[in-house]
């Protein structure tokens, strides 16, 4: 068995990590294709673009722990991801896969020393080390979870208690 870094053996655990994943899991598990078609007025993503948009936020910040870069141009080349629950859910796990990958790549040295360059903030010195880049990708879930409750709650859908219990 190989070592296991400082951010997978204690920084997600202590951080509650797996279970803020695991509620975009109890969204896609409440949602059929239909769904992901619902817009809340004319300006709004549909729910299946919002879906898509946390999935390309996440892959994001995957390459950022590969390459110490966060670039935001990443986009899902597969159009389904909008529109198929399915699609959507197989596409957020091979990310999560990937995200866990890259976590574990990460040497010590990277987490204590290496900070991950962000062109999408305004303060020169905002470079994050490794474990609060990962926070920062958290607080994007939150974000999510809470435009995802709107259309959930056009929608009439019955929360999850975990959700109800930690989004509202």
């Amino acid at each position: 068995m190989s070592n296991v870094n400082s951010i997978v053996g204690q920084h997600l655990p202590a951080t509650y990590f797996s279970e803020y994943q695991g509620l975009r899991d109890q969204l896609v598990g409440l949602l059929a294709d239909d769904d992901l078609g619902l817009r809340l007025g004319s300006a709004t993503l549909s729910l299946g673009e919002l879906c898509r948009e946390i999935g390309e936020i996440e892959g994001a910040y995957v390459e950022s722990f590969r390459t110490f870069r966060l670039d935001f141009g990443y986009h899902s080349p597969d159009p389904q991801v909008e529109r198929s629950v399915v699609a959507l859910a197989s596409w957020y796990a091979a990310l999560d896969r990937d995200l866990m990958e890259a976590l574990e790549g990460l040497s010590e040295e990277d987490i204590a020393g290496r900070r991950i360059v962000r062109g999408d903030f305004e303060v020169d010195d905002f470079s994050p080390l490794p474990a609060v880049q990962l926070d920062i990708y958290k607080e994007a879930l939150l974000i999510f979870y809470g435009k995802a409750s709107v259309y959930l709650r056009a929608m009439g859908k019955t929360f999850p208690r975990r959700w109800q219990e930690w989004i509202g």
